[in-house]
């Protein structure tokens, strides 16, 4: 179920701005250790990557923060709230500290889309609300095909090694009665 979505826009030019009155103090409000790491590595090589680097993070941050519906309030922070990556290059929330806990204690997931060009970078964020379901909840249209093809195992399983097989029908029955019928 969603619980927030939020989206951001950031003028890059703006942020360009804030480094040059408040120097490297700004990104270090900004961004976690990790991040601040990269920004540095980035900015050596190339200043305007590692400007639009911190441009994004600022804008995923920022529409982060909207999705869960609290702002820049406690427990959400600058530094609490980190953009990482997976190998394939997706970008993921990491959360730590008091916004971590909160986050898990209200049983949260993060999806993000980060982008940005010259002047602009922007993200999205959607915050679900991870729905978890007692096995009588469960159907077969929730759950995953290797989970399925589990389930027909195990009832064939019955069907052939029951001397009454009656619970094995059963269980086969059930299985395919379910939304999302197998043939």
């Amino acid at each position: 179920m969603i619980y927030g979505i939020g989206t951001d826009i950031c003028d890059v030019r703006r942020i360009a701005a804030s480094l040059a009155r408040h120097g490297d103090r700004f990104a270090e409000k900004v961004l976690a250790d990790g991040e601040l790491a990269t920004w540095r590595e980035r900015s050596a090589r190339w200043p305007d990557r590692g400007l639009r680097y911190l441009a994004t993070r600022f804008s995923a941050k920022e529409a982060f923060s909207k999705a869960i519906g609290l702002g820049m309030r406690m427990p959400m922070t600058w530094r609490h709230c980190e953009v990482a990556k997976l190998r394939s290059g997706q970008p993921v929330i990491v959360l730590h500290g008091a916004l971590k806990e909160w986050f898990e204690a209200q049983g949260l997931q993060a999806h993000l889309s980060v982008t940005d060009e010259t002047d602009y970078a922007a993200s999205f964020c959607v915050v679900e609300k991870i729905q978890t379901k007692s096995p009588d909840q469960v159907h077969v249209s929730d759950t995953s095909s290797s989970t399925v093809l589990a389930e027909l195992v195990e009832a064939k399983a019955l069907l052939a090694g029951s001397p009454s097989t009656s619970s094995g029908r059963t269980a086969l029955s059930e299985i395919c009665r379910q939304p999302g019928q197998i043939t």
